[in-house]
């Protein structure tokens, strides 16, 4: 009864009616018109304002901290098997349509990393919390429609994803060393236990250490690989584009199943529009002390993860000599992949890359459900320790789960997160304009950007004295 539920809601959301590839499309038009291409006109203010991004406060979250742990939660399953899902059921031409969603997504993480900053809070350890249920509730003012969206959150974040991860993990790790499951999944979640105890300033540090390592070693290995087969490049690079417009002997059932599982895919690794991010951004203390300043930040993520990751493991699938069936492939279709390019060496390589990218994505996964604690007065020790123990709890029964059983619930879960989040970040995209066009003016005179939410032209209210330049 459950699987049929969740199988009719996907149907809508992600099957026939595709309604999500069609909202997601729209709003990453609309915020590129909105806000002028910001992707590609600021390309390089992204990287000039992440050289001074990890100068915080020790006791505060960093900018870069904040990138780190929306990197770590990005990157994950949707990087080395979500890829692979996505070859597999879509094709090479899929790829083409991660990364056509990953460009128009970076507008529309940009907009919700905004809000994320205007409408923060603090909670009662004082810690900054942010996310689309408070952007809600703080600027639209509906808060039941800021609980629908935390329902959601706890139900993916909080629950599915992190049983999706440790499936994953397991999978990887019973293929290379022939590890039962249940055993791996009992020393993950201890060790997420260990780390997700300390809060979001733990989080954050952990992420901040491990993500810059996994990412470089990870795209060294990609780019080795494509060295090695650079004759094929082009090839490869043809039936990319040809696959996705359905040119291919397949014809346009090719080219849908391309479409439908690249941006779906591409979402899943990015989170753009997803309303996941807002929660690291309203975290962290920016600098300058401009809410815009996260919005690059955050967008500079959605291309780190997207254009560059996943096309490290789409070239790695897509040079070796494996076949694709087909059939949904996760986890091990990277794993041969990657054997067929260094041996036996390839699948402890993948099953080292996965353990250390999903575990980091477990723990920030953990963060951003934890934030909506306090939208409900649970921002205690009682409260945290309920919910604590059903996410450790959701990641133990990830570990013997299914392939399809986990990636549907993850599919369901996310795509009502984005149907309610999209909804919200349209209706505030006044104030994501006039803060990007505030953040603007200050750099054209010469200014170093602060924000003074009382001169800027926002919807709702913002919680007294958050943004002044004590805090």
């Amino acid at each position: 009864m459950v699987n049929e539920v969740i199988a009719s809601i996907n149907g809508l959301l992600w099957g026939d009616g595709q309604l999500l590839i069609y909202i997601l499309l729209f709003a990453g038009v609309w915020f590129s018109a909105r806000l002028g291409l910001i992707q590609l006109r600021q390309f390089t203010h992204m990287f000039k304002l992440l050289k001074s991004s990890g100068n915080a406060d020790k006791e505060k979250v960093s900018s870069f901290q904040a990138l780190c742990t929306g990197l770590s939660a990005r990157v994950g399953t949707g990087n080395l098997a979500g890829v692979a899902v996505a070859i597999s059921l879509g094709g090479s031409g899929a790829i083409f349509w991660m990364w056509v969603i990953a460009l128009l997504g970076m507008a529309t993480g940009f907009a919700e990393s905004v809000l994320g900053q205007v409408y923060k809070v603090r909670d009662s350890e004082g810690e900054f919390r942010g996310g689309p249920a408070y952007y809600i509730q703080l600027g639209l003012n509906k808060r039941w429609l800021a609980i629908a969206f935390a329902v959601c959150l706890f139900l993916g974040y909080g629950f599915s994803f992190s049983a999706m991860q440790t499936n994953t993990i397991t999978d990887a790790l019973s293929f290379a060393f022939d590890i039962p499951p249940l055993y791996s999944g009992m020393v993950i979640t201890v060790l997420a236990g260990s780390i997700i105890m300390g809060g979001f300033k733990a989080i954050a540090r952990f992420a901040e250490r491990v993500m810059p390592i996994m990412g470089i070693l990870f795209v060294s290995a990609a780019v080795l690989i494509t060295f090695i087969n650079f004759k094929h490049v082009p090839a490869m690079l043809e039936d990319i584009l040809l696959s996705a417009f359905g040119l291919q002997e397949a014809g346009a059932g090719a080219m849908g199943a391309a479409i439908k599982n690249g941006i779906q895919r591409g979402l899943y690794s990015n989170e753009a529009g997803a309303g996941s991010v807002p929660h690291a951004s309203g975290a962290a203390s920016p600098i300058p002390n401009h809410p815009v300043t996260q919005g690059y930040i955050q967008m500079l993520g959605v291309f780190f993860d997207t254009i560059v990751l996943c096309s490290c493991t789409a070239v790695i699938i897509l040079l070796a000599d494996v076949d694709i069936s087909g059939e949904m492939e996760g986890i091990r279709l990277t794993q041969n992949a990657m054997t067929a390019h260094l041996a036996q060496g390839g699948v402890y390589f993948v099953a080292g890359a996965i353990t250390l990218f999903a575990f980091t994505s477990v723990v920030a996964n953990f963060a951003y459900a934890e934030s909506n604690l306090h939208l409900f007065k649970l921002d205690n020790k009682v409260g945290r320790s309920i919910y604590t123990a059903m996410y450790l709890g959701m990641m133990l029964w990830g570990a013997t789960a299914t392939l399809k059983e986990v990636w549907s619930l993850a599919d369901m879960a996310l795509g009502l997160m984005t149907l309610v989040n999209i909804f919200a970040i349209i209706q505030l995209t006044p104030t994501i304009v006039a803060v990007n066009k505030d953040y603007n003016t200050q750099r054209k005179q010469g200014k170093e950007p602060e924000f003074n939410a009382k001169q800027v032209a926002i919807q709702g209210q913002c919680e007294p004295g958050i943004w002044d330049k004590s805090s």
